[in-house]
């Protein structure tokens, strides 16, 4: 019996491996955003300084790890088979959670993920117990630690309003001080403000990173932990004065030292603290097998009881710390699915404009509408000349390179984000509250840039719906790890080796269903930047692009529509379903193309308002041609998904008939868009009426079925909605060939 549990631990070691790629995954947007962000140094650099920190943390991490033996439920209620089924539900539910919320881009707290997943496994066998004794509901208590998992929500909805409310005030003042215009007041307060800052940096290390490493003489720990006030005076008259050499000696950026020391910090208080969200619970669990297993222990699995887990000094095996540290290390340099999660961290945070990832909602437009009329209310009681100092302060210089290299954000922003986090930690650590670093990193950046008007009229109900999808995600993932993790333990309890089995099989399925998953959306994401071709200069390159673009909007028209009308000939509705899918991603190219519209007018150096015009009408009909696929493919799979009847042969043939005719002038179309040769265009051009000919024929010859031999008003409707829509359809295009033949001559003639 002894070798099923060994095969287990050696489960819960690949989860760990596992769950500490997809947590790392998560979390590098705690330390890494602000860098990244500000482009204050370069990536490799911050990349290394990053590393450094979680080695160092991952070596020394030994504070918390008692949370997964005994914080959230009481060892001694349960036998050792209970804890090992409760320590593989969640870790089982950990990773999963994790990597789905990886594979959408969506930053979540892994504390949350496993404090929420231990509490759902260990009540779940707690009522099993309660409920087999006959004992009374009442004594769930003994089995569960309710006050700690009282106090971890209770933090977390705290850290959520506070790590906003204070990093929208810091951000504010800190703006006020140096503008956006960093140059002009530099001199003056840069070695102070650097100065607060790596006094808080510093005392942030201390607290929260030196705690747990075991080597610190006690007598330290208790001088950092009796003298804070000390400490911090010392460190602001030492930190002042090193930032006023660095910028009159060594004219090195004092922003720049920030960022870098503040990067560090947060990734030490990363490894070193939240490492036991990811290998606590396997090494809790390994802990368990060694008191298990102990020579001249008799006991079964079921009857011994996991009292020895309550002891205090446990630490873990030196050998799992570095180990865990190399796969962190690892993670971060070569996870695809951390730079989705910073992505969208940032894209929230930005200053300049682009491309809103989230769709506006009622709450957020009612909220942003609230904050308008609050807004008006304050600009009506405060003084103009009041109003215009303050705003002064506002004014962004103009950035005039590429807009795909500008910063997010400055390096003031970063600086105040990663100030604020270190002393918000800092302070919830002292306090003994479990703050969440990804709630409170998250939250100190939304306030930051709401308080640096980076959401503005433009772009708030967006970047407000945003946030709100972030933080329901948090509570989405405590509901979720709860509930997956008591099914998971009790479908284990229950199922014993068979349903460990199973598990194991299903987790490798999900993952490599999540991977291809997320390689076939960064794929798809980067098809997407490819058309954000905004440093277009010349009428050349406009055309150049401009029949790029065209080329292949007509290659995907041209597959979808054949494959509509196969597919509605054979009633397939998952294909006909696949189809609206294919010309969602279409539509959406369309929308990026029309969304930098802005830029590529604002770039293009010719002064002839022509070529901006023509680009212009070239997208309108483009979007046209969109449009007209997409009554064609909605109203195909809207006829088969309410099981109409089938077209008559009659009616799929002329329609192939028109797919026929249709194909072979996209495939012309096409080929010399892409080979940029428009020799060919007058010839095309000239079938114009050939085509809406053929369907103005095949109109007549419905009419008369109908008259004849047609029974079903619904196959009518969808077929004369066919033809009219791809009769449109052929106008698009032949309006864009006439477009662009007309632009093409009028170049060549300059």
């Amino acid at each position: 019996m002894e070798q099923i549990y060994i095969i287990m631990l050696i489960a819960l070691a690949i989860l760990a491996i596992t769950d500490l790629m997809v947590g790392v995954s998560n979390d590098a947007v705690n330390f890494l955003n602000s860098a990244i962000g500000s482009k204050a140094v370069s990536f490799k650099t911050i990349m290394i300084v990053a590393s450094l920190g979680v080695a160092v943390g991952a070596l020394y991490s030994n504070g918390m790890m008692e949370i997964a033996r005994n914080g959230i439920f009481t060892p001694s209620m349960f036998s050792f088979n209970d804890v090992i089924i409760i320590f593989l539900a969640v870790m089982i539910t950990d990773v999963l959670l994790l990597d789905v919320f990886n594979t959408l881009g969506l930053p979540t707290s892994t504390t949350v993920s496993v404090i929420f997943s231990l509490l759902g496994a260990s009540v779940a066998l707690a009522v099993y117990k309660v409920y087999v004794s006959g004992d009374s509901f009442s004594t769930l208590g003994n089995y569960i630690n309710t006050e700690k998992a009282s106090e971890i929500v209770y933090s977390i909805l705290l850290s959520v309003a506070l790590s906003f409310a204070l990093g929208s005030l810091v951000q504010y003042v800190s703006r006020l001080i140096f503008t956006f215009h960093i140059e002009k007041r530099y001199k003056y307060v840069a070695a102070l403000f650097g100065g607060v800052a790596m006094t808080a940096i510093t005392f942030f290390i201390l607290v929260k990173g030196l705690k747990s490493i075991t080597f610190v003489p006690s007598e330290v720990k208790d001088f950092i932990k009796e003298s804070p006030l000390t400490i911090i005076a010392y460190s602001l008259i030492l930190w002042t004065i090193v930032c006023q050499l660095l910028i009159s000696v060594f004219k090195y950026s004092v922003f720049k030292f920030i960022i870098i020391v503040g990067t560090f910090g947060l990734a030490l208080a990363f490894a070193g603290n939240d490492l036991v969200n990811f290998i606590g619970v396997p090494i809790a669990a390994y802990q368990a097998f060694e008191i298990w297993a102990a020579p001249g222990q008799t006991v079964g699995a079921t009857e011994f009881m996991m009292s020895g887990l309550e002891k205090e000094n446990l630490p873990a095996p030196f050998i799992f710390l570095a180990l865990a540290g190399l796969v962190m290390v690892y993670t971060l340099w070569t996870s695809k699915k951390a730079k989705s999660v910073i992505e969208t961290e940032q894209n929230l945070s930005r200053q300049g404009e682009g491309n809103e990832k989230y769709n506006a909602n009622t709450l957020s437009r009612n909220l942003v509408r609230a904050m308008m009329y609050l807004g008006n209310i304050i600009s009506f009681i405060l003084p103009k000349s009041l109003q215009r100092k303050l705003d002064a302060q506002f004014v962004q210089p103009e950035y005039t390179g590429k807009r795909d290299e500008q910063p997010m954000f400055d390096m003031v922003r970063a600086s105040v984000n990663l100030i604020v986090a270190s002393i918000l930690i800092s302070v919830g650590t002292s306090m003994k509250l479990p703050l969440s670093t990804t709630y409170v990193t998250f939250m100190v950046a939304m306030g930051s840039s709401f308080a640096d008007r980076a959401w503005d009229r433009e772009s708030a109900v967006y970047r407000v719906a945003g946030v709100f999808n972030v933080i329901g995600g948090w509570f989405v993932t405590a509901l979720a790890a709860f509930l997956s993790s008591a099914i998971i333990a009790y479908t284990l309890f229950i199922g014993e080796v068979f349903a460990f089995f199973a598990f194991m099989i299903v987790v490798a399925i999900f993952f490599y269903r999540s991977n291809q998953l997320h390689k076939k959306k960064v794929k798809e994401q980067e098809e997407i930047k490819s058309l954000r071709k905004e440093d277009i200069l010349t009428i050349k390159e406009m055309i150049t692009e401009s029949s790029s673009q065209i080329s292949k909007v007509l290659h995907k028209t041209s597959t979808l529509y054949t494959n509509v009308i196969d597919n509605l000939g054979l009633q397939d509705l998952a294909k006909l379903k696949e189809n609206k899918k294919s010309h969602k991603k279409l539509e959406k190219e369309i929308d990026e193309l029309k969304s930098n519209v802005f830029y590529f007018i604002k770039n293009l150096d010719e002064t002839s308002v022509e070529a901006s015009r023509f680009y212009i009408l070239i997208l309108g009909y483009l979007q046209d041609m969109v449009q007209s696929i997409d009554f064609i493919t909605n109203s195909s799979h809207s006829h088969v998904n309410n099981n109409h009847k089938k077209l008559k042969f009659n009616q799929i043939r002329d329609l192939k008939t028109i797919d026929a005719q249709l194909q072979t002038l996209l495939s012309k179309l096409e080929e010399s868009f892409k080979t940029e040769d428009f020799t060919k265009l007058d010839e095309i051009l000239k079938e114009k009426n050939t085509f809406l000919d053929t369907i103005e024929n095949l109109i007549t010859k419905q009419i008369v079925r109908i008259r004849t031999t047609e029974t079903s008003p619904k196959n009518s409707k969808l077929y004369f909605a066919l033809l009219l829509e791809t009769n449109d359809l052929i106008k698009s295009i032949m309006s864009l060939l006439e477009l662009f033949k007309e632009f093409n001559l009028q170049n060549n003639k300059k």
